[in-house]
């Protein structure tokens, strides 16, 4: 029924459906089938055969601060994404698990804003750089298709920003919080036509100023961010789109509590003022995007895009543990380039007459990195003084590769029945050179290359034009991030060569129907993983990984969005996962035990949304979230409790003439519920637990211009 293809060429060879198209180069999609890289046609949630979740940019925005992800995505099914109230480390995100052991950014997911990657090759990735006021769309996929997006895809999020039209408007916008939070920005957008006629020409720009004193002590943070989209029709058949992102924060790090500490005092940040504990980062990036029509049957697009990060931060270790020959220090400065290129072409088809849809691509991206450490303190008067650069103490270049053929095909058997299925081919390449070389410190360079067979295929039966049944198979796989391989588990020198990628099979079936004005979707699905990556440890400022053999994640998720009585809408999610060790692995500092969970991942979670929105005049709207336990360690023996928490927003939209202006109100964690915000796995001194603010209030408004 499903066709799982394991990396043997033999077996490989024996699944002929794929067979087929991979002669013919192929793979591929219009509105309802997967695309393996961003595709400006969107998907759809009804007639795509996988578990996938579509939010307008207007729903994310709708009496929200726009500041986060975290505000308007947690409601989504498999979703858990957690504001960890700290802008030094990112949001914590993982899909069905994915993603989950994550200490800083984002992890065991790919990322794309425009089509160009906020995932690097090695499968680190971050949401600084999502400018929320001009985002349109966000499609969040999860299951086995998810493979099909090469390394580091347990899941993915695919971001499309504001594409201009007529008439031209311009908006300016405000939110006042708690804790000092203030944001402004100033949006504008248009085009000269409506994109059919040669020199047509849209354009979206939008710029937006970020600024906390945060929730706990020494978690202030403050952030710039900019995006520009600019599209041009070049001639009857090809147009060439031309997009801009570049963002600079600087933020203080409150870093983890115990136990003990959050229930103290959940505000407190004990360790960060000595050690002045921080981090800025500034990246700018730029990408192109070329789209022709060759044939009425065939398209070629081309994606390229190039950027640089610049990091410096400040951790909060020691000074004996520094004084260690093989030490990285407490100072992090590293500096990235990174740049890629995506060629697909897409040719349509019958044989006999069975309508065919073929794709096949190739992506290339590199990314180079300089990464230096420093000691976090100097010598004054014979006392170490922290929160200064000191001496050097790790000196290294690392080059990082992939390069990803892939096929994709769409069949449409019957007029009930689809068949989608694709392969991609994933190799990533790794290259560590050390300059820091001493006697004491000898020379960690080092070389890793990867590569894994990723298909997938699914089945979809169409009952009625509004009903669907499908089941999907696919197999995926994790490289070590360049980071994961810097430190081996005995504190010795290079490179951590005995960390192996983990590789996942996941089965999945579901079901998706249209109720009225609403569609209700359910998925059930099993993950089996072979050498998953955990945290081996983390303390001192030094985290080491380790394989811990087989994991499974089963889960069920349930969702429904439902519009009613005009201007009112319900929408509702609940996700069960089981996620468990099911090896035991002997580790000194980090046994792992059969049959534990993992930690990082609630087993339940539900959401619940109630709104009154009109065009026009009052609106608002109720939102209760469910957070089951989340264990700390691997051990089991640490977990964040239980919690529910409340928000409530109301507001007032006014029109008149071409003007437009919304105000609005809200309130989070209505019940001042205490609780823990995200976890931070197998931190080694125990201090896993990072809170969240307790009833906060904001208020906000936007007045917006439009041009006709």
């Amino acid at each position: 029924m499903k066709i799982i293809l394991p990396p043997s060429s033999a077996r490989f060879i024996a699944a002929p459906t794929l067979l087929v198209f991979s002669c013919i180069c192929a793979a591929a999609s219009d509105k309802s089938t997967l695309v393996v890289s961003a595709s400006p046609g969107g998907l759809s949630e009804l007639d795509t055969p996988a578990a996938v979740s579509v939010i307008n940019g207007d729903d994310l925005r709708l009496a929200a601060p726009r500041v986060n992800l975290s505000e308007n995505l947690s409601g989504l099914p498999g979703v858990q994404i957690q504001n960890r109230q700290n802008y030094a480390q990112d949001l914590q995100i993982s899909i069905r698990g994915f993603g989950s052991r994550s200490t800083y950014g984002v992890r065991g997911m790919r990322i794309y804003v425009d089509g160009i990657p906020a995932t690097m090759p090695d499968g680190q990735g971050q949401t600084s750089n999502i400018d929320l006021n001009s985002v349109d769309r966000v499609e969040v996929l999860r299951g086995p298709f998810s493979a099909l997006y090469g390394n580091a895809s347990g899941g993915v999020i695919n971001i499309e920003t504001l594409k201009g039209s007529q008439p031209a408007s311009i908006e300016a916008s405000s939110y006042y919080g708690s804790f000092g939070s203030w944001r402004y920005g100033l949006k504008a957008q248009g085009a000269t036509g409506d994109g059919s006629q040669v020199g047509d020409v849209d354009y979206a720009v939008s710029t937006t100023r970020f600024s906390t004193h945060g929730y706990r002590d020494h978690s202030s943070a403050q952030k710039n961010l900019g995006n520009a989209r600019l599209g041009v029709r070049i001639d009857d058949v090809s147009t060439l789109t031309l997009l801009f992102n570049s963002v600079d924060i600087k933020a203080q790090d409150a870093g983890g509590l115990t136990n003990t500490e959050w229930h103290d005092n959940p505000r407190q940040s004990p360790r960060a003022e000595e050690y002045n504990t921080r981090k800025t980062t500034k990246q700018t990036q730029a990408g192109l995007r070329y789209e022709r029509q060759i044939s009425e049957k065939d398209d070629f697009r081309l994606m390229a895009w190039a950027g640089e990060r610049e990091t410096v931060q400040y951790q909060s270790i020691p000074r004996a543990p520094q004084l260690k020959p093989t030490h990285a220090g407490g100072v992090i400065d590293l500096t990235r380039h990174y740049q890629g290129i995506d060629v697909r072409w897409t040719h349509r088809d019958a044989i006999g007459a069975i309508p065919v849809t073929l794709t096949g691509g190739i992506d290339y991206e590199t990314m180079s990195e300089r990464r230096k450490g420093y000691e976090n303190f100097i010598m004054q008067k014979g006392t170490p003084a922290f929160g200064h650069k000191g001496d050097l103490r790790r000196n290294e270049r690392n080059l990082m590769w992939n390069l990803d053929p892939y096929l994709q095909t769409s069949w449409q058997l019957t007029p009930e029945l689809t068949l989608d299925a694709g392969v991609r081919f994933s190799t990533v390449n790794f290259d560590d050179n050390d300059h820091y070389i001493t006697a004491d410190n000898g020379d960690d360079s080092g070389e890793a290359r990867y590569h894994r067979w990723l298909p997938a295929a699914a089945l979809k039966y169409a009952l009625t034009d509004a009903w669907n049944i499908y089941t999907s198979a696919g197999r995926g796989f994790e490289s070590p991030t360049i980071t994961e391989l810097s430190y081996r588990n005995d504190d010795q020198g290079g490179l951590n060569n005995l960390l192996q990628p983990s590789t996942s099979d996941t089965l999945e079936i579901g079901s998706k129907t249209r109720i009225g004005n609403g569609l209700f979707s359910a998925a059930l699905f099993q993950t089996d993983t072979k050498n998953e990556i955990v945290v081996a440890n983390s303390e001192g400022g030094r985290s080491s990984y380790k394989n811990a053999g087989q994991t499974r994640r089963r889960g069920l998720e349930l969702a429904l969005d439902q519009q009613f009585a005009l201007d009112w809408r319900l929408r509702l999610s609940w996700t069960l996962l089981d996620a468990t060790y099911r090896d035991s692995s002997s580790s000194a500092k980090n046994p792992v035990t059969r049959g534990n969970r993992l930690p990082g991942i609630a087993r339940n979670m539900a959401w619940a949304a109630l709104e009154y929105a009109p065009e026009t005049g009052w609106y608002g709207g109720a939102e209760l979230r469910y957070m089951g336990e989340i264990q700390a360690n691997d051990s089991n023996s640490e977990q964040a409790p239980t919690y529910a928490v409340t928000a409530l927003n109301g507001g007032y939209k006014y029109r008149a003439g071409n003007w437009v202006l919304d105000l609005f109100g809200r309130v989070d964690n209505l019940f001042d519920r205490r609780y823990v915000g995200s976890v931070i796995v197998n931190e080694g001194n125990g201090r896993y637990f990072e809170p969240a603010p307790g009833r906060n209030y904001g208020v906000g408004a936007s007045l917006s211009w439009e041009f006709n």
